[in-house]
């Protein structure tokens, strides 16, 4: 199985506050509703804005996933929550209209109003956000003067996808958004509406005695939690040739192929090498201990960042499949989809007569910038 990572190209939060403020050089992306009392007219709310790449997008389906099934989910990790009311929604959809990110940040004095904000998808002064006369399946969203926030689809010509994405959380939920936007990623690939990118607000935004508070990690944050677009793909084979499949635990688990450093562009073969940990006794003419098994079709791999625990690649039953050829189980990792300078850790997981077992043996590597 394979997953692929790219990151933003553009990203920046519009304030229907602050109607010609550029903010695309933030830290912070912030999809925000207040009814607070500073707020001119009142309430008021942010949207954000993140855009992909299409050359790589195209690369990725064209060069690497080709025919396999496979699917997109675009990733947003969270700064700061707070309000957050019993149901939170977050929808996404795909931008329409070219915007330039600018260089403005939030905390600008003067202001700095030379790229995307509420009113105009260019520098302020030039080209608005439409209001009016859209084009197919498009549409907006205002309130009297709140007049902007940016144009965006809500379907597309092609029968059947769902360009819309959503995602609802409580009070005790995990903030993070992870939005599958597979059938928007088709509709850019096929040319039924053009990659500008994705539009992210509250669902109920100009709501009174309201005050959510959803801050984001930007592409600018200098931190491992930038935007991300993941893509998986179903790359797996399963031929075992001559080799037994291990069928009982205690079992062991070693990795090859893992020279330990990797470069940012490096794409490598991690070889699973695998035995049963106590052979039964037989007469044999060469020692056990070298003959390597193959590990079942429900064997999976995972990736953590070392210092934060966190996962970057979690187990996927559909996705992370381990594949098996006549010298062994094996998998592929794109290292573009990890931050560089930093330490990361294979798990390996397997289901053995019923039982779920994973391998957390530090089998670790480092990407380097290159």
């Amino acid at each position: 199985m394979a997953v692929y990572k790219i990151f933003p190209i553009a990203d920046a939060t519009m304030y229907s506050a602050y109607p010609t403020l550029n903010t695309g050089l933030d830290e912070i992306l912030e999809a925000s509703t207040t009814d607070e009392s500073f707020s001119d007219p009142n309430p008021q709310t942010s949207r954000m804005l993140v855009k992909f790449s299409s050359t790589e997008i195209n690369d990725i389906i064209t060069n690497k996933i080709g025919t396999a099934s496979w699917a997109s989910s675009f990733k947003l990790f969270i700064a700061n929550a707070e309000g957050v009311t019993g149901t939170t929604t977050v929808e996404c959809y795909p931008v329409s209209g070219s915007w330039n990110m600018g260089t403005g940040k939030y905390t600008d004095d003067p202001a700095v109003e030379n790229g995307v904000c509420w009113t105009y998808r260019n520098a302020s002064g030039s080209f608005y956000w439409k209001f009016s006369s859209f084009g197919p399946y498009v549409t907006a969203s205002f309130t009297g003067s709140n007049s902007g926030g940016g144009n965006w689809y809500t379907g597309s010509s092609i029968s059947g996808l769902n360009v819309k994405s959503t995602q609802s959380y409580s009070y005790y939920d995990d903030k993070d958004l992870n939005f599958n936007v597979t059938d928007a990623i088709k509709a850019w690939i096929s040319g039924a509406i053009v990659n500008e990118g994705f539009l992210i607000k509250q669902q109920n935004e100009f709501s009174s005695n309201q005050d959510t508070e959803l801050k984001y990690y930007s592409r600018d944050t200098h931190t491992i939690y930038p935007p991300q677009l993941e893509f998986k793909w179903n790359d797996f084979v399963y031929s075992t040739g001559s080799l037994s499949v291990i069928n009982q635990s205690p079992a062991y688990v070693n990795i090859e192929q893992n020279p330990g450093v990797f470069y940012s562009q490096s794409v490598n073969i991690f070889r699973v090498n695998s035995r049963p940990q106590y052979p039964a006794r037989t007469w044999v003419t060469s020692s056990w201990y070298t003959e390597n098994y193959a590990l079942p079709t429900t064997s999976y791999y995972a990736v953590k960042d070392l210092d934060t625990n966190e996962y970057v690649i979690d187990f996927d039953t559909t996705y992370t499949k381990l594949s098996c050829d006549a010298s062994g189980s094996f998998f592929t990792l794109y290292m573009n989809g990890l931050e560089p300078e930093r330490y990361y850790k294979i798990l390996i997981q397997t289901i053995i007569n019923g039982s779920t077992i994973v391998f957390d043996n530090n089998y670790t590597f480092k990407v380097v910038n290159g």
